[in-house]
């Protein structure tokens, strides 16, 4: 994590950040534009995750039906994501291979072909997987409590979309949303591995400044309002298991308090994994895992810390206990909170929830291909310097940080609460 960075903007606006690694023969390179979910209104809701879909349907230089074909070949992985804040596509490839991944992205940054009939047969892919989330009860309870937590900022819907949408958009949408987002000047570029700085800045100018900048993407800028209580709501579904999940306000990642929230975060359910790539530890030493697992209110218990833009949610999931009732575990949730409230904290908790963020984080960002993600990331929400200092940060948070953001962010008259009821089959 200490090779030296280099930061070029191009002429036409697209930053890229080049990080030689020289381990292993292997190069990661990343293209990561900002737009998400968040960037989506009503009417439209769900159109950058479909626009993804749309961006392995092909170019006229690259067809889709040699597309994974020509990574596979040259022994390369590759992917891309959609969230709230960003859209991301990535490969890792052989080190002598990488021109590949090079030429796709520069290509498809200015030439997807939005084919009508590509664009109809994703729809029925998308809708079948909207469909699919549908019988999944984490997600329904999830999307009912984003719909409940955010009424005027736009993280209020699911980064698939509304189902209503979903079957009304037109490939002009999706064509107008591409255009408009997919500029190198609101795109951020990252490759990490095996290479020499010079040269592969060379090729990325050679490739990449060719595309004309674009319009400044608009934005929406609509807060959410300060919650006025707090909000419990159910849902019903399909099942035999009942689900708990207790979301609490959480700050954006670039916020100061978001390092403290971290190791509140890796004290109470275990530490969130930032990295989407990488698996987690166990949370078993956490304090919600021995009040709710070990005293067999839940089965499981969980939580989720997100680095966002906009100020977001913290979600403590929990699958309650077959033979016990989710207002046991919440209860026994309350109890726990308070006792960080109260200052029930030693400094060897905080010294063990420290030391479990920073493995976390550490193994999630050891490989080549990781290193080239919180390249990329990192810049969406805020910059690489974020990530260079996350862990000395982290062992900065003292017992008073810790009390004094756990009254401060885990207030009940802030928090949606959220209960899936099984209905086993019955009407």
């Amino acid at each position: 994590m200490t090779n030296p960075l280099t930061q070029v903007t191009l002429t036409n606006g697209l930053k890229v950040l080049l990080k030689e690694i020289h381990t292993a023969p292997i190069i990661s390179s990343w293209l990561w534009y900002r737009v998400g979910s968040k960037d989506e209104v009503p009417g439209r809701t769900g159109i950058s995750h479909w626009v993804e879909h749309m961006q392995f349907k092909g170019t006229p230089q690259f067809p889709a039906n040699m597309l994974d074909k020509a990574v596979s070949r040259e022994g390369g992985s590759w992917n891309a994501f959609t969230y709230m804040d960003w859209t991301a596509y990535f490969e890792t490839m052989p080190a002598d291979k990488i021109d590949l991944a090079l030429r796709l992205e520069s290509d498809r940054m200015a030439n997807s072909q939005f084919d009508a009939s590509e664009v109809a047969s994703e729809r029925t892919v998308i809708i079948s997987e909207r469909e699919g989330s549908e019988n999944e009860p984490l997600f329904l309870l999830g999307e009912a409590i984003q719909h409940a937590a955010f009424r005027i900022h736009s993280y209020h819907h699911e980064v698939i979309g509304d189902m209503a949408d979903l079957h009304t958009m037109t490939r002009d949408d999706l064509y107008d949303h591409y255009r408009g987002y997919y500029v190198p000047n609101n795109a951020v570029m990252a490759v990490a591995g095996d290479f020499e700085t010079e040269k592969m800045l060379a090729r990325i100018k050679e490739l990449f400044e060719t595309v004309p900048a674009g319009k400044e993407p608009a934005r929406l800028a609509r807060s959410e309002p300060l919650q006025n209580g707090e909000v419990r709501l159910s849902v019903e579904g399909p099942g035999a298991t009942t689900y708990a999940q207790v979301c609490y306000r959480f700050p954006a990642a670039s916020h100061p308090d978001f390092f403290a929230l971290s190791v509140v975060d890796s004290l109470l359910a275990g530490p969130s994994n930032l990295n989407m790539f990488s698996g987690g530890i166990s949370n078993k030493t956490s304090r919600l895992y021995r009040a709710l697992v070990d005293k067999e209110l839940a089965v499981s218990v969980h939580g989720g810390a997100q680095a966002t833009i906009d100020p977001f949610l913290y979600t403590i999931s929990m699958t309650i206990h077959p033979k016990r009732k989710p207002e046991e575990a919440l209860a026994a949730l309350d109890k726990e909170i308070q006792r960080v409230h109260e200052e029930k904290v030693t400094k060897e908790e905080i010294a063990r929830a420290i030391k479990q963020a920073r493995a976390l984080f550490a193994y999630g960002s050891e490989n080549i291909t990781n290193q080239g993600f919180w390249l990329g990331y990192a810049e969406m929400f805020a910059n690489y310097e974020w990530f260079l200092t996350y862990l000395d940060k982290l062992s900065k948070v003292t017992v008073r940080d810790i009390q004094r953001v756990a009254n401060e962010y885990f207030k009940p008259q802030s928090r949606v609460i959220g209960i899936y009821v099984p209905t086993d089959g019955k009407a």
